[in-house]
């Protein structure tokens, strides 16, 4: 079977897409490729790597990359053609016309993340959705497939045709972080990921400012800023001065500063598609050894705190944050406790080779 998969907003070397999906179905025996913007032509791990221009504005990107992408994917001829991002609804439409079998991937609930969309008028985010909900309901209707990140998403969509493949981290990625750490010393917080207003940039930063004065306790922030002036207004809070930006990095890079951390934080504000998500990094912090600092959403409890492998906090209280934090560090043996039990959940119950075994059945099932 030859499948590809297409992208027209993710990076060429996203994780789910490249690194997960479509080396899970490679390894399965298929013959896989992946478009999307940006990148190298060539291969990575025996998946074709195919390339379109990149298009700056998120218009362009929406309506001209997409078409390029489309255009591209059909010249592969293909037998299962996987998009994963909404914009991509129209070309899985024109590839169904075209007898291909088609595969929907939703990694995030869209109706609900309109309505965190600064670029759209508040009083335009509810037709917006609206619009956006009946898109995917034809997109369920036509397609052959619907793949989902969280099982709030599958709520939405037929259960006949819907597969649960949630985005746990890979095991042999983090066994090099298996060897025990001493919590004692660690004083390093660390975010990774996009650093956004919604992800609770501001309240992290103004925490630090609430530690005692004495502490040495830093963050790190592994990620690009979603704006310059968001860049601007973060450097003119309190609590900054304790704060390293170190940028974008590889993963293997965001691996080795995550062996030198005592805690990771994942602390989104409560908007409508955050209550209910799962972020990678929540389970990549706890692959790591790390305990987790998260938002107190009841969702998330149940992943963090219940089992014992991190605590909560109200994302937008920034003294309540920076108590949880003067906690883990002042008591390293219950972090140390906390990381232990994150590792161990997400070897047996978080991990990828689980998920790509569902992937890999489905593709199965589309051979037929």
């Amino acid at each position: 079977m030859k499948c590809v998969h297409l992208t027209s907003a993710h990076d060429a070397r996203d994780a789910r897409i490249l690194l997960k999906e479509c080396m899970a179905l490679k390894g399965a025996g298929m013959d896989v490729a992946q478009v999307a913007p940006g990148g190298e032509e060539g291969e990575h791990c025996g998946v074709k790597l195919c390339s379109v221009r990149v298009l700056h504005g998120r218009w362009k990107r929406m309506t001209s990359t997409a078409w390029q992408v489309y255009r591209a994917a059909l010249r592969l001829k293909a037998d299962v053609y996987h998009f994963h991002d909404p914009e991509l609804i129209p070309a899985g439409l024109l590839l169904k016309l075209h007898g291909k079998r088609v595969v929907y991937d939703v990694h995030e609930d869209l109706p609900r993340q309109i309505y965190s969309k600064e670029w759209l008028p508040p009083l335009g985010r509810g037709a917006v959705a609206l619009m956006a909900r009946a898109l995917e309901r034809v997109a369920a209707l036509a397609c052959d497939a619907i793949v989902v990140a969280t099982p709030a998403i599958a709520r939405r969509f037929p259960p006949k045709k819907t597969v649960l493949v949630q985005n746990y981290p890979r095991r042999e990625e983090y066994q090099c972080l298996d060897a025990p750490r001493d919590f004692t010393r660690s004083r390093r917080l660390i975010y990774v990921g996009q650093i956004a207003q919604i992800r609770g940039i501001k309240e992290m930063v103004r925490a630090m400012s609430f530690l005692p004065p004495s502490s040495d306790a830093r963050l790190a922030l592994v990620g690009a800023f979603e704006s310059v002036a968001l860049a601007e207004e973060v450097r003119g809070l309190p609590g900054f001065e304790r704060v390293d930006c170190l940028g974008e990095r590889s993963r293997e890079e965001v691996r080795a500063l995550m062996s030198e951390c005592c805690a990771g934080l994942v602390l989104f504000l409560p908007e409508p598609n955050h209550l209910e998500a799962q972020p990678t990094k929540l389970y990549e912090y706890m692959a790591a050894g790390l305990p987790v600092i998260a938002s107190n959403f009841p969702h998330w409890r149940s992943i963090v705190e219940e089992p014992g492998c991190g605590l909560v906090a109200d994302p937008c209280d920034p003294p309540a944050i920076a108590a949880v934090i003067q906690r883990l560090l002042e008591a390293p043996e219950e972090a140390a406790a906390m990381g232990s039990r994150g590792r161990e959940l997400a070897r047996t119950r978080y991990s990828w080779e689980a998920e790509a075994v569902k992937l890999v059945e489905l593709y199965r099932r589309l051979s037929k």
